[in-house]
């Protein structure tokens, strides 16, 4: 028996050692870009070309961030992708969640129909030219409405949050009807409460959709710099960034060159990047934190049925 226990210990030991090496190396590999990004993003413009930066900056600068935050542009569509993103996550969840409940109903006749209908979206698709002949004969060209109304049912979250309504147990439903509830009022206040954990999951995952987003807003709103969103407008500051780049180089111009004319003034495509990253990805992580205890419990109450 002694000796039973000493190699199920061993083996014990033997393999959380392995575990937590495996799990430390992950972690490694997931946060060192991260790290890098923000590191890149506080370095000097022209320094960052000569690369080997890893952890931390090797000459702090906050150059990349002034450029970014002196755009004119930047804070009002900040404010519409704000707009836009809680826009987009309250219809999606509301209207998805609704017609979920639907066709999770046993008495709903064509459920199956319907569902077969909202599948076959997901693996089909018109095309981009098509989707815009669409948008423009909706007259939704230059509106606001192009952003929301196109994504108001999301056929994946439809089937997540079908079956997890489905593991609900129907006493709660038939309870509500013996006290008169109608179908609304108990979608209202039984269903999406008790969905609260699945909703709180799709929503994390429909608004880090929304928010970096930005071909939506080239092809259809690019007309109208007053509903231009923050992630369109770092796309334009990265893309002419990168323009500007190629052209020194092919003026001859170098990092030389660059320094002489004041080399802690200068950015360069790799520096812009990365603040950029940094930038579009700090509302989301801001965000994150406050739906992380929804979200592996959403997961696996959405993908199991009863």
């Amino acid at each position: 028996m002694k000796l039973g226990k000493r190699n199920l210990s061993t083996e014990n030991v033997i393999f959380t050692t392995l575990n937590s090496t495996f799990l430390i190396l992950l972690s490694v590999a997931m946060v060192y870009p991260m790290l890098n990004t923000l590191a890149i993003s506080f370095n000097e413009g022209m320094d960052t070309v000569r690369g080997g930066i890893y952890l931390w900056p090797r000459i702090f600068s906050l150059q990349n961030y002034r450029v970014v935050f002196n755009m004119d542009t930047i804070y009002g569509a900040f404010m519409i992708s704000v707009l836009k993103t809680i826009v987009i996550v309250v219809t999606n969840l509301f209207f998805t969640s609704m017609l979920a409940y639907a066709l999770s109903r046993k008495e709903y006749i064509l459920r199956k129909s319907v569902t077969i209908i909202f599948v076959m979206t997901m693996y089909f698709n018109a095309g981009l030219i098509p989707n815009y002949m669409l948008i423009r004969d909706l007259h939704m060209i230059n509106t606001f409405s192009v952003y929301w109304i196109p994504n108001i049912i999301s056929a994946f979250n439809l089937i997540v949050i079908r079956t997890y309504i489905k593991s609900i147990p129907e006493s709660f439903i038939e309870s509500a009807k013996i006290d008169g509830a109608r179908e609304f009022r108990i979608f209202l206040q039984i269903i999406l409460p008790l969905c609260v954990p699945t909703l709180a999951t799709i929503a994390l995952f429909v608004a880090v959709g929304s928010w970096n987003s930005w071909f939506d807003t080239f092809l259809y709103n690019s007309g109208r710099q007053e509903l231009s969103t923050l992630q369109y407008e770092l796309q334009k500051l990265l893309a002419s960034a990168m323009n500007a780049g190629n052209t020194s180089g092919a003026t001859g111009g170098g990092a030389n060159s660059a320094a002489q004319a004041g080399g802690s003034n200068v950015t360069t495509p790799q520096s812009i990047r990365a603040a950029i990253t940094v930038v579009a990805a700090v509302p989301i992580l801001v965000v994150y934190p406050f739906l992380q205890r929804y979200f592996v419990n959403g997961l696996a109450l959405g993908g199991v049925k009863e």
